[in-house]
């Protein structure tokens, strides 16, 4: 979700409105060489095209599901953007489900204000009793007293954003946990649950379920997904959400996550849980909820399958020793083109998630594989209105024009992608673990750091191959490096930014991008970025094959932070949005 997300997990971003015919016109024009590679260009020249769709929004329009009209100082960097997805092929029964998840959702976003802010309840109403209506506004907007789009500053009151944000004590430190983990080895798999909340109880600290914490809004969605799974006659549709209902009380989402993986005809694409763990950055361990409502186009799904069979190859060419490649995890790895209708949760403040590669068991990865859901839509609005206007402010002018709508795209496709290849499950000190339980709170932002790199590394292994036009080469380091600098606006301090910012100065420091001090841009040395791109990819796998925190955070340290030359592109962007408000419709 780029929450790559992802995660998404959480990544980056094909454009609505302007220039359409332009950019249909790209995704043509290219001589194509081999017959999957025309399956797979047609197939995105669709995407351009449909996301070109803007239409006047209804009346019953929900801003990114938060506050309809959230103000000057925290959405003037967000883009509001009308989402206005088409359903007119959804029959009335599809209709019902959806409307029924639009709900459940909701209370995903209700879940994760009380996760990601301590005390929410009362600071949302001193807030109101201020009767500012662009204050309420912007903690509406983002779930709480901190801009994450400014380093999780706070705007009301003085308090710094807690490090374990509301799933721990706020005045507990990493340090304090992992001496109380070590004293009390018993309970170690308890406090260190992705399910759990942890409380003090005297000295003690204690673990509560997810179950029995958010009960109050766990139990009306798992009776709204019942609902659902009673008026849907797709039978694995029905199986998800009737598992899924059943793990909101139990906390175990271990059945439901495999009934997720084998979703199948049917337009509608829900996920729908406790996912990520981006919130938590005292110990990156505890998954925030969110949801993604979302309607498949299973044609254009279907012909990214071409990159889908490369995915083994994939593994084999990275470009590390051989322990530390993993042909464990399945290699089914559905790929969906999807448009959202609705977010929820930890999907809706701040900066917007364009595609998700779930889900992060690893347990379901080795069987199933991970699923990846591209979000046409979002990821379309984020194009014209950030990535295309940023290319020109970044690169030199003969290389900005190789940013490109296609290339972000395959970037975002194989960042996905690459989420699926390298260690998983691994062994330290005789121990059989995971990559997440080693690296802890810098796991994710590595990941994502991993994923970006070895997107690129990957388009261009295709382009090898010949899957992909080698010609095109230009376009995939010129819309990689853009937006490596559209992530660094996110701040150093979130996963995404910091990721963004250590490929930024590892890249330059092997002469892969250079300083035009005349031009004040940046400029791509054609001979030496595959070189630093590949480099950085073995750099990142070995370190999380060897689950080596200390040479991570070392790593990390060294390289994840911004120089005066980014800093200095990065003030003349103060015109482009940072990120996007998507509007989207209450019902369908």
């Amino acid at each position: 979700m780029v929450r790559t997300r992802a995660g998404l997990r959480r990544i980056i971003g094909l454009p609505i409105g302007a220039d359409c015919e332009a950019r249909s016109g790209t995704a043509k024009r290219r001589p194509m060489t081999k017959t999957r590679w025309l399956e797979a260009a047609a197939a995105l020249a669709v995407l351009s095209l449909a996301a070109c769709e803007v239409a006047t929004p209804p009346d019953n329009k929900t801003a990114g599901n938060a506050a309809e009209e959230a103000q000057p100082a925290a959405v003037e960097q967000l883009a509001r953007v009308e989402m206005n997805p088409d359903t007119s092929f959804l029959t009335a029964e599809e209709r019902e489900v959806v409307n029924l998840l639009i709900q459940a959702a909701g209370l995903m976003s209700e879940i994760y204000k009380r996760q990601a802010t301590p005390e929410y309840d009362r600071l949302r109403a001193e807030v109101a009793a201020r009767n500012d209506p662009a204050l309420l506004g912007r903690f509406d907007t983002f779930f709480g007293p901190w801009d994450s789009l400014d380093e999780d500053k706070p705007f009301f009151g003085n308090q710094p954003k807690p490090p374990g944000a509301n799933f721990y004590p706020t005045d507990l430190t990493k340090e304090q946990f992992d001496s109380y983990l070590a004293a009390h080895p018993d309970q170690t798999e308890a406090l260190t649950s992705p399910y759990t909340v942890v409380k003090r109880q005297g000295d003690r600290l204690i673990a509560v379920p997810y179950s029995q914490e958010y009960s109050q809004w766990l139990e009306p969605a798992a009776k709204l997904l019942e609902q659902a799974a009673a008026k849907t006659s797709n039978a694995s549709l029905k199986k998800f959400l009737t598992l899924r209902a059943k793990a909101f009380r139990t906390d175990d989402y271990f059945e439901s996550e495999v009934a997720w993986m084998d979703l199948a005809g049917t337009p509608i694409e829900v996920a729908i849980g406790p996912y990520e763990v981006y919130t938590d950055t005292l110990y990156g361990r505890k998954t925030a909820f969110e949801a993604f409502v979302t309607l498949r186009n299973p044609e254009e799904s279907q012909a990214l399958d071409v990159y889908k069979a490369e995915l083994r190859g994939m593994e084999e060419n990275l470009p590390v020793e051989a322990k530390y490649k993993n042909f464990q995890r399945g290699f089914e790895s559905p790929l969906v083109v999807a448009d959202q209708v609705r977010g929820g949760g930890d999907n809706v403040p701040g900066v917007q998630t364009i595609a998700f590669n779930l889900p992060n068991d690893e347990r379901v990865r080795e069987a199933k594989g991970a699923k990846k859901v591209i979000l046409r839509n979002v990821l379309g609005a984020k194009y014209d209105r950030i990535l295309k206007p940023m290319g020109n402010l970044v690169l030199v002018p003969e290389q900005a024009s190789n940013v490109t709508q296609r290339y972000m795209f395959m970037e975002t496709l194989f960042h996905e992608l690459s989420h699926s290849l390298g260690p998983g499950t691994i062994r330290v000190d005789g121990r059989t673990t995971t990559v997440d339980k080693e690296l802890k709170d810098l796991a994710s932002g590595f990941e994502e750091a991993k994923a970006d790199v070895m997107g690129a590394y990957n388009v261009m292994h295709m382009m090898d191959k010949g899957v992909i036009p080698a010609v095109e080469r230009p376009q995939i380091r010129a819309t990689y490096v853009a937006g490596l600098f559209r992530a660094m606006r996110f701040g150093t301090n979130e996963a995404h930014g910091k990721g963004a910012a250590m490929q930024y100065r590892y890249l330059r420091d092997k002469g892969g991008i250079v300083w035009d001090p005349q031009a004040k841009r940046f400029r791509i040395d054609e001979a030496k970025i595959d070189g630093a791109i590949r480099g950085l990819v073995g750099e990142i796998v070995r370190r999380q094959g060897d689950g080596d925190y200390a040479r991570t955070k070392a790593f990390l340290d060294q390289w994840g932070s911004l120089d005066a030359e980014a800093r200095q592109v990065i003030g003349t962007m103060t015109h482009i949005p940072v990120d996007i408000r998507p509007i989207y419709p209450n019902r369908v």
